[in-house]
């Protein structure tokens, strides 16, 4: 047995001289994927193939690679401190178990787990130890970053999407040991090296037409014949090739896309880059940039000594593929908290669709906020409509009413599940789906203590997300009554509405009473319409102010199903709030499924009847429709969600192709979103006094410009040509809402 088995010291005499030798198999099984061709080969046709780069290569022919394991001190929690515990990397993964007394057991390390590579133990303390048969966690490298603690020489950190394991060794020299350790597996198995080995080259193999040709020959058929039939397979196994040769080359590109937005820390669940910025240097290294950090990452975790909170009985196994699978179908669906770049990607349809750079917080205050009395306000507003009633700029967030339609429309892909359901067959899903977007719309009102801006006559606001594959448009048409009509557009699917809406003021609550039916039209010509339920905002004197819905909301389908939602309406006693039940019934009254939730958590479907039981957790096999996204990391008073943050925003290039009317531009609104609130408070008495005198343009005829009114039914639908405007970049008639008022 060589020095390498002997548990003795932490193996660094031979650790990097024996590790620049050895290598590992791993990358051979990529070599080992078929090649077609075509014989002859066509000019400038390339088969593909997988080639090592030349050190990997180097490395494969040197034999097995060479594990590692050892005993390290595993931080678990405060109330059980540091615990032994047996890790072992092989193969670019760490895993570790918890330790049994067993003396001599690991005399054959490397064939407990029926592998007869090399096993190079690191620690003076692994003779006496065996891990028990189970990893209690598993962390994969190529996705993980690591440092050293500066603060003791026998600590380190390893950082996963997942976890941070913080670990101890016996001695600086084991720590010198593990970490040479982990740089040579992850570089070896890293994203990077993954992605650069895989390359095309020429190949001459041959397909044979031997037994085409003999089977032939007994129908009879010429030889002429033959040689064309001969030449038809051929050429089509050619164009087989290249497809084939285009498919791996997609397939390249999506991997290396992948492997970029994760070094860059695009996706939120882990930045490498900060935790790579800097270069480490240590007695016994070079620079390693690959796994350091600053002197305030260093104290802030010191602070925390020892932040592991994962229970030690549960495995989490995490991979690179599995990751940036649930990362891109959530990306895809709905806006992340983290800042999305300026790049392109690919639509269902393949085809390219610019992603654009929005923020994740709301600028800086560059003042600071006042108070006001509430009982001068509330003693002239009891009983008024609220639409009527001046209220300091206090009351309000940086939001209008018309883009607060649009906040509705966060978890559009529920509407492109929808779709897809019911392009399969399946209508039961798709209504089911409808009725958790219907729900979803509510998700965002939770704590949201002030109410938007009302728009002023002829006021619009576009919003354009090719990233989700919406776009939307709404326009106030009315001014008495208020009457906001919007229109959007989606994959496979057209919303539209309007909505005018009532509110009192009560002195401790308002009460607000939407108006107006929305209607969502598929591609296949099924219609669902409904109603939005009533809102009251609680306590605004005294007590935490809350808001609640309650009502019923029929969703009527021209098809086969309906759907009845109920909204709970809140109690004193009532230990279970926010309450959504409801059930689908065909056109025969039989109940299809049932649904239950709660309006700013999720929504589930169940065929068991949802309104025996109080929640979703009572229900054996029901089936999650929606969840709402993670709070916005940067709130603010106004506690907006990461996709209201963005809607105000003017993202560079935006104000040019923007109409003179759209909310965007509206002074009052940017300044109260600035923090400029005496300004905020100037412009909105302003504008409010300027929209009193313009009523009279409705009085003399005034039409909106985008919508117009049904004959019919009254209601207001998208005539068409705004989208066409803004690519000409012409806003000839568009009024001047927001500029001082000329009375003609």
């Amino acid at each position: 047995m060589t020095q390498s088995m002997r548990g003795g010291g932490s193996g660094r005499g031979h650790g990097k001289g024996q590790y620049s030798s050895s290598s590992n198999n791993h990358h051979l099984h990529h070599t080992a994927l078929c090649c077609l061709s075509a014989a002859p080969p066509l000019p400038g046709d390339a088969t593909p193939t997988l080639t090592p780069e030349p050190e990997a290569a180097a490395a494969a022919a040197a034999g097995p690679a060479v594990a590692v394991e050892g005993v390290l001190h595993k931080w678990t929690n405060y109330g059980r401190g540091w615990r032994e515990r047996w890790f072992s990397l092989r193969d670019g993964v760490l895993s570790y178990s918890k330790i049994r007394a067993d003396a001599g057991a690991r005399a054959r390390a490397g064939a407990a787990d029926g592998d007869d590579r090399e096993v190079r133990l690191i620690g003076s303390r692994v003779g006496g130890a065996r891990r028990t048969e189970k990893p209690a966690g598993v962390v994969f490298l190529k996705v993980s970053a690591f440092r050293e603690s500066k603060s003791d020489d026998r600590r380190f950190y390893i950082f996963s999407p997942t976890k941070t394991l913080h670990l101890k060794t016996d001695s600086k020299d084991d720590r010198v040991a593990w970490i040479e350790a982990l740089i040579l597996a992850r570089s070896v198995y890293s994203l990077g090296s993954l992605s650069g080995r895989v390359t095309f080259v020429q190949s001459d193999a041959s397909i044979s037409t031997a037994r085409l040709r003999d089977r032939m020959h007994q129908e009879g058929l010429n030889e002429s014949l033959i040689q064309d039939c001969e030449q038809i397979v051929l050429s089509e196994f050619s164009s087989y090739r290249k497809q084939l040769k285009r498919r791996y080359e997609d397939y390249l590109s999506l991997f290396g896309s992948c492997r970029h937005h994760f070094e860059e820390g695009k996706d939120g669940s882990i930045t490498q880059e900060a935790l790579t910025r800097n270069d480490f240097s240590s007695s016994r290294h070079g620079n390693f940039s690959e796994y350091s950090t600053t002197e305030s990452d260093e104290h802030e975790f010191e602070k925390h000594d020892g932040g592991e909170l994962t229970f030690e009985d549960e495995s989490t196994f995490f991979d690179s593929v599995d990751y940036f699978t649930e990362s891109d179908n959530r990306s895809s669906t709905m806006l992340s908290s983290q800042e999305v770049v300026d790049s392109q990607t690919h639509d269902s349809t393949n085809n390219i669709v610019p992603q654009i750079r929005r923020r994740i917080r709301l600028p800086e205050p560059t003042e600071k906020e006042k108070g006001i009395s509430l009982w001068s306000i509330i003693k002239d507003s009891v009983g008024k409509d609220l639409t009527r009633v001046c209220l300091p700029v206090y009351f309000n967030e940086p939001l209008s009413s018309l883009q607060k339609c649009f906040e509705d429309l966060e978890y559009s892909y529920l509407l492109d599940q929808a779709y897809q359901h019911g392009k399969v067959g399946d209508s039961l899903m798709r209504i089911l789906k409808v009725a958790a977007f219907a729900a979803s719309g509510y998700a965002s009102s939770v704590a949201r203590p002030c109410k938007p801006f009302n728009p002023l006559l002829g006021e619009t606001y576009e919003a354009d997300y090719p990233d989700r594959g919406v776009r939307f448009f709404a326009e106030k048409v009315s001014h008495h009554p208020m009457l906001i009509a919007c229109h959007c557009e989606g994959k496979g699917w057209k919303f539209w509405g309007d909505s005018n809406v009532k509110s009192k003021f009560w002195g401790q609550s308002i009460q607000v009473e939407p108006v107006g039916t929305l209607t969502l039209e598929f591609e296949d010509g099924e219609i669902f319409q409904w109603n939005k339920v009533t809102t009251t905002i609680h306590n605004l004197i005294l007590g935490k102010l809350y808001c609640s819905h309650h009502g019923t909301m029929h969703i009527k389908g021209n098809r086969q199903y309906s759907c009845k939602l109920k909204f709970k309406e809140p109690s004193l006693l009532d230990r279970n709030p926010h309450i959504v039940q409801g059930f689908v019934e065909d056109n025969n009254g039989n109940k299809a499924s049932f649904l239950i939730g709660k309006w700013d958590e999720s929504m589930y479907c169940s065929d068991s009847d949802t309104f025996k039981v109080k929640s979703a957790d009572q229900l054996k096999g029901a089936s999650l429709l929606w969840e709402k996204n993670k709070p916005a990391p940067n709130p603010t008073r106004y506690n907006l969600s990461s996709f209201a943050i963005t809607l105000n925003e003017l993202t560079p290039g935006l104000q040019e192709k923007l109409p003179p009317t759209d909310s965007r531009l509206r002074p009052d609104q940017r300044h109260l979103e600035n923090g400029e609130y005496e300004k905020a408070n100037a412009e909105k008495l302003r504008l409010e006094r300027r929209q009193r005198m313009s009523t009279k343009l409705q009085d003399n005829g005034w039409k909106p410009r985008w919508f117009e009114q049904d004959t019919e039914d009254g209601t207001y639908r998208y005539k068409g040509g705004y989208w066409e405007t803004r690519e000409k970049g012409c806003w000839d008639g568009c009024l001047d809402i927001f500029g001082e008022f000329v009375e003609t």
